[in-house]
C-alpha cells in the first residue's frame, strides 16, 4: 500500500518519494517491520493464548525437560504469519504475480495448519488434523500454482536463443563486440546444479510425444511442483520438535533465497552468473525479507525455554513458503541441500518406521535404527542437551545454505 503511496507522491514531484522504487530499501524495511512485528504482537498474542489456555499437549516420551514444556502456548505461527503479511502488504507490488501466489500460499498453508492445531487443542485429539486431509490441503494449493504458472501471461523466464560477435574497427584498433539475444519465454524451466548449460526443460523427456510434448511436460512440471510443497512442508513440520530449530533453520534458508531471489531478478547479475533471469519476480525479494525478519523475531520468544511453539500453524507454513519460493526462482532442485535438514529429519523417521516395520515381520519383534525419531531427538536421547542440539543443527544449515550458494559458481 505504501509502495502506492509513495508512487503517487513521487509523481507529484515530491522529494524523496522516489526511495520507494528501490528494491533494496523496500526489503530493508520490510526486515525491519516484521521483525518489530513479531517481537512487539508476539507478546500480545502469548499473553491471549495463554489466556485461552491454549497449550501444548505433551506425551511423555522419556526426553529430558520435556514434561517441563506442558502447556506451554503453541499456535503461535499465527506470529509470523502476521509479521509476513504486514510488511507485505505495506511495501510490495500486490499486482506482481508472484507476490500474489506467496500470499495466497500463506494463507492456505496457515489454514491447515491452524486447523490441526485447534483439533490437539480443542477437541483433545492428539493426532490433530488426519494426515490425508493435509496431504489434500497441500496438493491444492500446488495445482494453484501450477495452473497460474502456466495460465499466467507474467511468469516467464528469459532464454539466451544465440549468441552474436562482432568485430569493429574504433581509431584503427581492432574490437569484439558479443552480443546476446534473449527472448522471455513461458516454459516449465529449472536450474540444475554443477552443470554450465544449468537450465533443464520438464518437456525434454517427453519428445518423443510429438505434439502433445508441451502438455505432459506442464503437467509433469505439476507433479514436481506438489512433490516439493508437500515434502518441504512435511520436512518443516517433522524439525519443529526443539526450542527455536524450525524457525532458526527456515531464517538460514530464507537468507540463501532472498540471495538466490535478488540475483535471479537482476539482469547483469544473472547474465554475469550465467542463471536464469526471471522477469517480474524482484517482488520476490520484499517477500522473503519479511519471511526472514519474522523468523528471527519469532525466535525472540520461541528461542530456549520456549515461551511459544510456533505449532502446525507455523511449521506447515514456513515449509510451504520455502518450497514455494523455491519453485517461483526455478532453483527446487537444489532443495535437498539447502533444505538438508528439513530432509534428513524426514528420512530419519521414514527410516525408522521402515526398519521397525521390516523386523517386525521377520523377526517377530520391531527394531530400530535411531534411539528415536526424528533425529533430534535422537541426540537428545544420547544426553544432549536442547540448545547445543539446536546450535549444531543451525551451524549445519549455514554450511548447507553456504554450499547451496557455491552452486552459483561451480560448475
Amino acid at each position: 500500500m505504501l509502495y502506492y503511496l509513495f508512487q503517487y507522491l513521487k509523481e507529484l514531484g515530491v522529494p524523496g518519494a522516489g526511495v520507494f522504487q528501490y528494491i533494496s530499501f523496500r526489503a530493508g524495511l520490510a526486515v525491519i517491520v516484521s521483525l518489530i512485528m513479531a517481537t512487539v504482537i508476539g507478546r500480545k498474542i502469548i499473553n491471549r493464548l495463554q489466556k485461552q489456555q491454549i497449550g501444548e499437549i505433551v506425551r511423555d516420551l522419556g526426553l529430558e525437560g520435556q514434561l517441563q514444556k506442558k502447556g506451554t502456548p503453541t499456535m503461535g505461527g499465527v506470529i509470523i504469519i502476521f509479521s509476513i503479511l504486514l510488511p507485505v502488504l505495506l511495501f510490495n507490488q500486490l499486482d506482481n504475480v508472484y507476490v500474489v501466489l506467496m500470499i495466497i500460499a500463506t494463507l492456505w498453508l496457515g489454514t491447515i495448519g491452524f486447523i490441526d492445531d485447534y483439533i490437539k487443542v480443542f477437541r483433545k485429539n492428539k493426532e490433530g488434523l488426519a494426515g490425508r486431509f493435509k496431504i489434500v490441503g497441500q496438493v491444492g494449493i500446488g495445482l494453484i500454482i501450477a495452473g497460474t504458472m502456466y495460465c499466467n501471461s507474467e511468469v516467464m523466464v528469459r532464454e539466451k536463443t544465440s549468441i552474436e560477435i562482432v568485430s569493429e574497427n574504433v581509431q584503427d584498433e581492432s574490437q569484439t563486440i558479443i552480443k546476446t539475444n534473449s527472448h522471455d519465454v513461458k516454459a516449465p524451466m529449472t536450474s540444475v546444479p554443477f552443470f554450465k548449460n544449468n537450465k533443464f526443460d520438464y518437456r525434454s523427456p517427453f519428445a518423443f510425444a510429438g505434439e502433445y510434448q508441451d502438455t505432459l511436460g506442464w503437467l509433469f512440471y505439476a507433479i514436481i511442483i506438489i512433490i516439493v510443497i508437500t515434502a518441504v512442508s512435511n520436512g518443516a513440520n517433522m524439525t519443529d520438535g526443539l526450542d527455536g530449530l524450525a524457525a532458526g533453520t527456515s531464517a538460514i534458508i530464507g537468507t540463501a533465497l532472498g540471495i538466490f531471489a535478488y540475483v535471479s531478478s537482476h539482469t547483469e547479475y544473472a547474465n554475469y552468473l550465467n542463471i536464469m533471469y526471471i522477469p517480474n519476480s524482484s517482488e520476490l525479494v520484499i517477500y522473503i525479507a519479511a519471511f526472514i525478519g519474522a523468523t528471527i523475531g519469532f525466535l525472540w520468544y520461541n528461542s530456549y525455554p520456549a515461551q511459544v511453539f510456533m505449532g502446525d500453524t507455523g511449521s506447515l507454513t514456513l515449509g510451504g513458503i520455502i518450497g514455494l519460493f523455491a519453485i517461483l526462482v526455478r532453483i527446487e532442485l537444489l532443495l535437498p541441500i539447502l533444505c538438508g535438514i528439513f530432509l534428513v529429519e524426514n528420512l530419519s523417521v521414514m527410516i525408522q518406521v521402515g526398519y521397525f516395520k521390516y523386523t517386525k515381520k521377520k523377526y517377530g519383534e520391531g527394531r530400530r535404527i535411531f534411539l528415536m525419531a526424528p533425529l533430534h531427538h535422537h541426540f537428545q536421547k544420547k544426553g544432549l542437551v536442547e540448545p547445543k542440539i539446536v546450535t549444531r543443527f543451525w551451524l549445519v544449515g549455514i554450511l548447507l545454505a553456504v554450499a547451496t550458494l557455491v552452486t552459483l559458481k561451480i560448475r
